[in-house]
């Protein structure tokens, strides 16, 4: 990776000899490999021995989780918070997992979109539970720095499953908890 950064900085007008730039090719290659460990990750080893038997029904919400990730298109950041619910049918997870997993996803090369789908789909598959809803919204560097430079956009992607996709009176509860600030 680092003979390609080099080679980029060369494409770019610069000397990859100079001062500044000598240690470049080894510091991008090291945050590239950072910013993307989500691959070398699974679900299954993050949420480990993390899900527990519990007789609860009621919506689980961990809210404004930040996640940083790249724009596959650009390799650009894209950066928000992640607020991730679901209602228990007879298991739980343990509250810590929920960002690890949306962290899994978001040290990928992703859109939003996809990424909002597999953080409700891993939750889904861990838990089997009544119904999971996810909400994302992030800021767009490859909006904001270079294209439209639309400075103050934020795209706002969700994905509903179970109840929160059937019944409006769930899917509402959850999207009023997401908006209110602080705690309810």
């Amino acid at each position: 990776m680092k003979e390609h950064v080099r080679h980029i900085l060369e494409e770019l007008g610069e000397d990859p000899d100079r001062e500044g730039l000598v240690r470049t090719p080894e510091r991008v290659a090291k945050s590239m490999r950072e910013l993307t460990r989500g691959y070398s990750m699974s679900v299954a080893d993050v949420v480990g021995q993390g899900v527990f038997e519990e007789d609860c029904s009621e919506m689980v919400l961990v809210k404004s989780i930040e996640f940083y990730s790249l724009c596959e298109h650009h390799m650009l950041p894209f950066f928000g918070q992640a607020h991730v619910a679901y209602i228990p049918n007879g298991r739980i997870i343990g509250l810590s997992k929920i960002p690890r997993i949306v962290d899994i996803f978001a040290r990928r090369l992703q859109v939003q979109e996809r990424m909002t789908t597999q953080i409700a789909e891993a939750l889904s598959d861990i838990l089997n539970p009544k119904g999971v809803g996810v909400v994302l919204s992030a800021a767009h560097l490859c909006m904001m720095a270079r294209g439209v430079q639309t400075q103050r956009s934020h795209t706002v992607s969700s994905c509903m499953l179970g109840d929160f996709r059937e019944d409006a009176r769930t899917r509402s509860e959850f999207l009023d908890l997401v908006r209110s600030n602080g705690h309810v």
